[in-house]
């Protein structure tokens, strides 16, 4: 994926545990990624955790560029066989996502909204794709109006292990609408 923005191009491509995952480190213990849940990994943790996710069928990672450099991470996951199962429904079509941008001491207003709509339309690229669920803390509220923003639709409250989440769902024609971007 590539796409051309009014800040830059942004770009995916597959994450390599073993070469990003000191950077990975970085961005998952930054006080800014305090959601992320891995303020005290250590570097072996986070490469362990992204390996797994490499031998992992229904979870994959990858890596964002802006202008060629990192700057964000997503993740995209089978819903009826990681994250979810068990606490809803799941339907054909179905795509659970995760996304973080890198922290900087240079921000770019709307940068984070570039990338979740980024994150989205790659998601969308894959026909099968039918909707996009996610499942944040009920305290991100930052990120709830960023997930609205995109078309997200709040369905209800789930009580996962290690978190009390909302649970939201954004349909292609949800996302267009929010976006204007066809896909």
């Amino acid at each position: 994926m590539s796409a051309a923005t009014a800040l830059g191009t942004l770009t995916l491509r597959p994450l390599d545990p073993l070469t990003d995952g000191e950077l990975l480190h970085s961005w998952v213990t930054h006080p800014k990624a305090a959601y992320w849940m891995m303020q005290d990994a250590r570097p072996v943790d986070v490469e362990r955790a992204y390996m797994e996710i490499a031998a992992d069928e229904h979870h994959h990672a990858l890596l964002g560029l802006h202008d060629g450099e990192p700057a964000f991470l997503m993740e995209h996951y089978d819903p009826a066989h990681r994250e979810l199962v068990g606490l809803y429904e799941p339907r054909p079509g179905d795509v659970g996502m995760h996304f973080l941008v890198a922290p900087t001491d240079r921000p770019l207003h709307g940068f984070t909204r570039a990338v979740i709509t980024a994150v989205m339309t790659e998601l969308f690229a894959d026909p099968a794709t039918a909707r996009v669920v996610v499942e944040p803390d009920v305290s991100n509220t930052a990120v709830h109006a960023l997930n609205e923003a995109v078309g997200f639709v709040p369905h209800h409250e789930i009580l996962k292990p290690e978190k009390k989440a909302l649970l939201s769902f954004c349909t292609r024609a949800q996302f267009t609408a929010a976006t204007g971007v066809a896909v």
